[in-house]
C-alpha cells in the first residue's frame, strides 16, 4: 500500500499495520473531491531529450521552472486582488542528486547567468551539510517559506523534507535527482498538495501543482495511468443490496404549501413527494382551487413592497379586499358541474385563512438595493503600480501541461499573437480598454501613463524587442494584473443615495433532497450513529421548522437544529 495518503486512523496497538486502520482516505479520493490541488506534469514541445545532455537538461528544467514560477506569481496575486483574499506568495522547490550538487546549483542561481541574479538572495539549500548555527537558520527559513514577508522563493533539499512537511504555497518542482517515475511523483507531490484557500477555485494556475521533468514527462504520464496508481486509484465497492435501492428524490414542500393543498409542479416518476403531517386547511377541492389562485396573486404581491412590506401586511382589509377581486375574476368552477348543484366557495373566507396562514409559516426576508441618485461620477485614480511580481522572460517556446489525473492536455506561455503595436504602450492600453468598466475616453491620460510605468518596468532588464515579445506574449495576463489594483483606486461620487427595497417577503420553494426508497426520516434530535456520513439521512420531526424535511452537512448543523426548535418562533 502506497504511504501517499490525506488522512489516517490507527487503533492504539503497539505496532503499525494495515490491519489496525480504521479509516483510510487516500490520496486518489481527494483529489476526486477536490480537497487538493492537480499534479501535472509539465515539458516543452517537440523536446528530445535523448539528443541533449545531463547539464543541458538540468539547465533547461530550472529555466521552464522559474518561467513557470514567475508567471504563477501573478496569476495568484490577480487572484487574491480580484477576490479579496490574502496573497499567496508562491515557492519553487528543486530536488537535488546530493548535497554537493546542490551546493553547486545554489551557486549557479546566485549566479549573473541565472535570471540576472534576481534570486540570488531567495535560495535556500535544505541539506544534511549545515550544522549548528546554519542548520537552526535553515530550518527557521524552511518554516516561515508560508509566510509572506519571507523572502525566500527557491528551496532545494536532497531527502530532507520527509512526511510531515508539507506547505500551501509550493506550485512548482523540479526533480534532478535520478529515480524511478513512481518515486518521483510519490516523493515530490506529497509536498505541495495542500490548497492555500482550502478549497480549489477554479483557477487553473490557482488550483494546479506543476512537475518540471522534460526528460522523464512520458514516463510519469505512463506511471499515473497504471491501474495501481496513487493518483488515478480510486475504490469503489458496489453492495449487491445496493443496487436493489434505487435512489429517488424526495421533494419536500414548505409547510405552507402542505397546508393550503397545495401541489409541486414538474413531479418526475422517479421523485417522490414527501407526504404532510398535518392535515389540510381546505377539504373540498373548490376551497383548495380557490387557495390556490390567491396564493398565485400573493405571489405577484411580494414583488410590491410598497403596499406588501411584510407578510402580515396580507390580512389588511384593502389587501384583502384585491385579492379576493382577482380570485373572483379567474376562478371558474369545473367542468359539467351545474350551476347550484355544487355551492360557490366563499371567496373571501378562503383568503382570509390563506393569508392567515401565509402570515404565520413565512419569515419576512426583504431584498433591498442601494442606488445612487442624481448625476453620478465614477473613474480611477491615478497610482503607481506594483509590478515588482512582474517578472516575465520572452517566450517564443510553448510548454506542455499534462493533468495526471485527468490526462487533459494545456499549453502555456504560448504566443497569443494580435496586432503589432506602434508603441508598446499600445499594447497594454488595447488590453484594458477590453474590460467593461475601463472607458478610454474618460481614461485615455490615466491608461498611458499606467502602460509607460508598465514598459519601463520590463524594460528595466530587457531589451526594447524582449519587452515587446513579453506584452504580446502575456498581455491577458499583464493587463488582468493591473487592473485589479484599479479596483483599489476606483471612486464614485453621487448627489445621493436611495435605498429600495424590492421584496417584502420571498416564496418558500420546494427543496428536493436524495433518500433511500423504503427508510423513514430520523428523529432530528438523535444523532444518528455514523455522523461521518451525515450528508445521506433525511431527518424529520420538526415542529417550528417551515418544512417538514431537513438535511444536514454535520452533526453541528443538526445541533444548531436542536436550538433553534427549541428557542425560535419559526
Amino acid at each position: 500500500m502506497s504511504r501517499l495518503f490525506v488522512a489516517r486512523i490507527w487503533l492504539p496497538t503497539y505496532k503499525t499495520s494495515t490491519d489496525d486502520m480504521i479509516y483510510d482516505y487516500p490520496l486518489g479520493r481527494a483529489m476526486a473531491d477536490g480537497f487538493v490541488k492537480k499534479p501535472t506534469v509539465v515539458t516543452r514541445k517537440d523536446i528530445n531529450p535523448s539528443g541533449m545532455s545531463a547539464d543541458q537538461i538540468e539547465w533547461l528544467k530550472l529555466e521552464d521552472g522559474v518561467r513557470l514560477h514567475e508567471s504563477v506569481k501573478v496569476d495568484l496575486e490577480t487572484y487574491a486582488r480580484e477576490s479579496a483574499e490574502p496573497i499567496v506568495e508562491p515557492f519553487l522547490l528543486v530536488i537535488a542528486r546530493d548535497t554537493a550538487h546542490a551546493g553547486a546549483l545554489v551557486a549557479l542561481i546566485q549566479s549573473d547567468a541565472f535570471f540576472e541574479r534576481r534570486y540570488a538572495d531567495k535560495v535556500i539549500q535544505v541539506d544534511s551539510s549545515k550544522t549548528g548555527a546554519e542548520e537552526a537558520e535553515m530550518i527557521e527559513q524552511l518554516l516561515k517559506v508560508e509566510h509572506t514577508d519571507e523572502p525566500t522563493e527557491i528551496v532545494l533539499h536532497v531527502n530532507m523534507l520527509k512526511e510531515g512537511w508539507d506547505v500551501t504555497n509550493l506550485y512548482t518542482i523540479v526533480p534532478l535527482r535520478a529515480a524511478y517515475a513512481r518515486v518521483l511523483i510519490e516523493q515530490s507531490i506529497g509536498r505541495g498538495l495542500r490548497l492555500p484557500y482550502g478549497r480549489r477555485t477554479g483557477v487553473t494556475a490557482v488550483d494546479r501543482l506543476n512537475i518540471v521533468a522534460h526528460d522523464r514527462f512520458q514516463e510519469i504520464v505512463d506511471e499515473a495511468n497504471k491501474p495501481d496508481s496513487t493518483i488515478r486509484l480510486q475504490t469503489v465497492v458496489i453492495d449487491p443490496n445496493d443496487l436493489a435501492q434505487k435512489p429517488v428524490t424526495v421533494v419536500s414542500q414548505s409547510n405552507l404549501a402542505s397546508t393550503l393543498g397545495l401541489r409541486p409542479e414538474h413531479v418526475t416518476s422517479s421523485a417522490a413527494v414527501a407526504q404532510p403531517e398535518r392535515e389540510p386547511l381546505f377539504a373540498q377541492p373548490e376551497e383548495q382551487e380557490v387557495a390556490q389562485i390567491a396564493y398565485d396573486v400573493i405571489r405577484k404581491l411580494e414583488n410590491d413592497p410598497k403596499a406588501v412590506p411584510t407578510a402580515t401586511y396580507l390580512q389588511k382589509p384593502e389587501i384583502q379586499a384585491f385579492i379576493v377581486s382577482a380570485v373572483d375574476e379567474r376562478w371558474r368552477p369545473t367542468q359539467m358541474v351545474l350551476e347550484g348543484v355544487v355551492p360557490r366557495p366563499d371567496s373571501a373566507q378562503v383568503v382570509a385563512k390563506t393569508t392567515e396562514a401565509v402570515a404565520q409559516q413565512t419569515i419576512d426576508i426583504p431584498r433591498i438595493i442601494v442606488v445612487p441618485e442624481g448625476e453620478v461620477k465614477s473613474g480611477f485614480k491615478a497610482f503607481t503600480v506594483k509590478l515588482d511580481t512582474l517578472r516575465y522572460p520572452p517566450v517564443s517556446d510553448e510548454l506542455w501541461v499534462q493533468h495526471l489525473r485527468t490526462n487533459q492536455l494545456e499549453i502555456v506561455a504560448l504566443s497569443r499573437g494580435g496586432i503589432e503595436g506602434a508603441r508598446l504602450e499600445d499594447y497594454v492600453v488595447s488590453g484594458l480598454v477590453g474590460f467593461d468598466d475601463i472607458s478610454y475616453d474618460d481614461h485615455g491620460d490615466l491608461l498611458y501613463d499606467l502602460a509607460e510605468q508598465t514598459v519601463r518596468h520590463f524594460q528595466s532588464y530587457l531589451s526594447e524587442d524582449d519587452t515587446r515579445k513579453v506584452l504580446r506574449c502575456y498581455q491577458r495576463d499583464i493587463v488582468r494584473f493591473i487592473r485589479a489594483q484599479m479596483q483599489d483606486h476606483y471612486w464614485e461620487e453621487a448627489t445621493g443615495y436611495e435605498v429600495r427595497v424590492n421584496k417584502g417577503f420571498t416564496e418558500l420553494r420546494p427543496s428536493n433532497r436524495s433518500a433511500v426508497p423504503g427508510e423513514e426520516p430520523l428523529d432530528f434530535r438523535q444523532s444518528p450513529d455514523d455522523k461521518s456520513n451525515m450528508a445521506r439521512y433525511l431527518f424529520g420531526g420538526f415542529l417550528r421548522c417551515l418544512y417538514p424535511l431537513q438535511k444536514f452537512h454535520s452533526d453541528s448543523e443538526r445541533k444548531l437544529a436542536v436550538i433553534l426548535e427549541r428557542d425560535a418562533l419559526k
